[in-house]
């Protein structure tokens, strides 16, 4: 009977041993669990945190580079192909410095909630943003000097244009003034010479009563215009020919050619051209 109480004593004290071990095992596997599920929510966290650092350094990358761009084509060239890559740039350092700002303050505000140490974030978000205003300092000094030279090329360029302006006005000064000189100087030299037979002669009212351009009514249109510095010669056509305005004695002379016509040899233009820019000849 004893022997009998002592086994069943021992049989309920292993079966509450095991009991117990379960309990603490299953506890221990909970633990565990959550252990795992924050390591991983903190590895994730992690991650998602370095991603936007990442993403920030990158965007300093591309900023420098396109800084780069903006400085060479500054200094090569003016044209404007080339403001508008410098523009185009400029747009887009402009547009990525914002976006590392907004990256910028969603580290910040993760920080606040995040289960992880705080101060390597800290000091890697206050080098970020101090790298961010050095460089937002430095885009606007670039804009200044962009500023500054599209302000020297658009006086460079209306002071070429004002001299442009000039020259085409001198131009047509000039070429108004050679015009007007061209003209003087035309009507200066020009004179009006006819010969005909005494009838055709009063037909045109050129003569009348035996009076020559007495009226001003005789027909200039029968009259050929000649300039007097090239033309010192006029064939008559005609055996016979004497002058009927008046011009001075030794600036012509009224010699016969080959076939006998005469032709009028005009020895000393200013001369011959003094008294009378009309000559009349009457031939037969």
């Amino acid at each position: 009977m004893k022997k009998l109480f002592f086994l069943s004593v021992c049989a309920v004290a292993m079966l509450t041993a095991c009991t117990g071990n379960k309990a603490i095992n299953e506890a221990a596997q909970r633990d565990r669990d959550s252990l795992m599920q924050v390591i991983s929510q903190r590895d994730a966290e992690l991650d998602e945190i370095m991603g936007t650092v990442n993403e920030i350094n990158e965007g300093f990358r591309q900023i420098n580079e396109a800084q780069g761009r903006v400085t060479s084509e500054a200094a090569n060239g003016e044209g404007a192909n080339m403001k508008a890559q410098i523009q185009e740039n400029i747009h887009f350092i402009q547009q990525t410095l914002q976006q590392n700002r907004e990256q910028l303050e969603k580290l910040r505000s993760r920080l606040k909630n995040s289960t992880l140490e705080g101060t390597k974030l800290k000091e890697t978000i206050d080098q970020l943003t101090a790298q961010l205003e050095e460089k937002s300092v430095q885009i606007e000094t670039l804009q200044s000097e962009l500023a500054s030279k599209n302000i020297t090329i658009e006086e460079q360029t209306q002071k070429i244009e004002q001299l442009n302006t000039n020259v085409t006005e001198l131009t047509t000064q000039n070429e108004e003034k050679a015009k007007v000189v061209a003209e003087q100087d035309k009507q200066i030299n020009t004179a009006w010479f006819v010969f005909g037979t005494k009838s055709e002669l009063k037909e045109q009212n050129i003569l009348n009563k035996k009076e020559v351009l007495k009226e001003g009514s005789f027909n200039k249109n029968y009259f050929t215009e000649i300039d007097i510095r090239t033309q010192k010669e006029i064939k008559l056509y005609s055996k016979s020919a004497k002058l009927l305005t008046s011009h001075p004695s030794g600036s012509y002379t009224l010699a016969k050619d080959a076939k006998g016509q005469y032709v009028l040899k005009i020895n000393n233009p200013n001369t011959f051209w003094s008294v009378s820019r009309y000559l009349v000849i009457q031939v037969k």
